[in-house]
């Protein structure tokens, strides 16, 4: 069980994500938005364990953050207290812009999802700018090292700052040509939560994240890719009360309790991809594909029925789309389990590229474990290990690792 300082920091996260979003409108900077609001938590956290926390977090926050990035503009010689006023941070509520995105957040979503930036860049600003990931987080996400996602970071503030990019919300024509990046960025902030810290499911992540998807789909409900990206969300999350323990630890789907699955989320993601798939006819994306593909694994009443041919056709459909390793990977297991660990295998043995990927190893060992190659199995497991994987997977990578070598 978390202390109640790691519960505090969550909380301050959470709450201050969401007013730097906010800030970053009124602002129209991001390095006074992030600098006010880092400030903000630091004295949350000087104070709150003090005197308590207040009924209202966010407005505390929301307060005092307004009151650094004041200052923060009137120590710059070229502004002064008129500017100031302009931007609505010394009095009330900011004026809220005229668009159809009325959130803030997934206003700092669009914001962030710059067509002058490539798509890596925007996905990578947006996860760690809006969604409070740690550069290590965006890192395994986006399957390259902390270091270079570092550098990719601070090349795209750079650049924002040398072309004057400005942050704020494009003007309603222009949101569809950003959907694509701005989608990928919900659904990457709903993986974090699913597959990327010390918890096998980190719900605040997941919450935001489909919150943020509903807001999509009603904003453009004819757009089939956001019914896709909902629908993938909700029958993801349908297990979520199954994807641990009693101990906290990492349970695989084949091993989980599917009574305790959320038939109301599996009903309603279920309808969304029938929707999906009819709207985009012969055209289904990256994320109709993917959540009828969720939905064969979560209407399947057993692992033993799951419709692995379905699958795999679906998963061949989705290589059309977008054909990258971490789709031909997922392929190979469907393979392992329709014809055999050893035919899984020799697919999983023709991809390049992915020795970095902890997923590949681990996948490649609980084949090789079938196929009675315990030692084997014993050294993919351990360079697994070595990819640095999140926390809950490396525990139950190390558990494997233990079976095998005791």
């Amino acid at each position: 069980m978390p202390d109640a300082s790691a519960v505090l920091a969550e909380l301050v996260r959470d709450e201050g994500r969401r007013v730097l979003a906010t800030l970053i409108r009124t602002t129209g900077s991001m390095t006074i938005a992030e600098d006010a609001v880092q400030e903000a938590a630091i004295s949350a956290l000087e104070h709150w364990p003090r005197d308590g926390i207040p009924d209202n977090p966010r407005a505390w926050l929301t307060t005092v953050a307004r009151r650094k990035a004041v200052d923060a503009i009137r120590r710059e010689a070229a502004r002064g207290d008129k500017e100031v006023r302009a931007m609505d941070l010394t009095g009330g509520p900011a004026d809220v812009p005229d668009s159809v995105v009325r959130d803030d957040e997934l206003r700092l979503v669009f914001t962030c999802c710059h067509p002058a930036l490539s798509l890596a860049t925007q996905t990578t600003l947006s996860l760690t700018t809006l969604c409070g990931l740690t550069v290590a987080d965006a890192a395994r996400l986006m399957l390259t090292s902390e270091t270079a996602m570092a550098r990719r970071l601070t090349r795209a503030k750079h650049k924002i700052a040398v072309a004057g990019i400005p942050y704020r919300i494009p003007p309603d024509p222009d949101l569809p040509e950003r959907l694509g990046a701005v989608a990928t960025t919900v659904y990457l902030l709903f993986t974090a939560g699913v597959a990327g810290g010390d918890a096998p499911v980190r719900p605040q992540l997941c919450d935001e994240a489909i919150r943020l998807g509903r807001l999509l789909v009603d904003l453009m409900p004819d757009e089939s890719s956001l019914q896709g990206l909902l629908a993938l969300m909700l029958l993801t999350d349908a297990r979520r009360e199954t994807r641990a323990d009693a101990e906290g630890e990492l349970v695989l789907i084949v091993d989980q309790d599917r009574s305790r699955w959320d038939p109301a989320l599996i009903a309603e993601g279920a309808a969304l991809v029938d929707g999906a798939l009819r709207r985009s006819r012969h055209r289904a994306g990256r994320f109709e594909l993917e959540a009828a593909i969720a939905a064969c694994h979560a209407t399947a009443k057993t692992y033993a029925e799951t419709d692995w041919t379905d699958i795999i056709a679906l998963y061949d459909r989705l290589l059309e789309v977008t054909p990258t390793d971490v789709v031909r990977l997922n392929r190979a297991v469907a393979i392992g389990e329709r014809d055999g660990a050893r035919a899984g295998l020799d697919e999983l043995d023709r991809l390049s590229g992915l020795d970095r990927f902890h997923l590949w190893h681990a996948c490649r060992a609980e084949l090789l474990v079938r196929l009675g190659h315990d030692r084997e199995a014993a050294s993919a497991y351990a360079r697994a290990k070595a990819c640095d994987p999140p926390a809950a997977e490396r525990r139950f990578i190390e558990r494997r690792l233990g079976e095998l070598t005791a």
